[in-house]
């Protein structure tokens, strides 16, 4: 219970820094998002057992072991959000490079170059 109150919490205060204005928080955001799920993920998939994941002989379900699936969710997961992050954190240096500014309000770079129907020379 005290793992699933962790977990909303982390995930409010992610969606907290999403909803800024500020790149790097809006950067954070997402990743303490990512935690967050990953969090409530593995709990789906019942931490607690102590038996590992594994069909005895002659059964054929698995028994009170952990459930495998959300283990290899939650580690997929953890992999995409670690790609998310280092894009994002790509993005947001570049935008800081370009415009010296991480407000969002103030990186407009892609909005001075115009719609895309006119610069490209092969929709002409």
């Amino acid at each position: 219970m005290l793992y699933a109150f962790v977990g909303a919490a982390i995930i409010a205060c992610a969606l907290f820094m999403i909803l800024s204005r500020n790149l790097v928080r809006v950067l954070l955001g997402l990743s303490m998002l990512a935690t967050g799920a990953n969090l409530l993920l593995s709990l789906a998939g019942k931490i607690r057992s102590e038996q590992p994941p594994i069909i005895a002989d002659g059964q054929q379900t698995l028994g009170q072991a952990a459930d495998p699936l959300a283990q290899a969710l939650v580690l997929t997961a953890i992999v995409i959000g670690f790609a998310l992050t280092v894009v994002l954190a790509v993005l947001v240096l570049r935008a800081w490079r370009a415009e010296r500014s991480v407000d969002s309000r103030q990186v407009e770079a892609a909005e001075s170059l115009g719609p895309p129907q006119e610069r490209d020379p092969t929709n002409a």
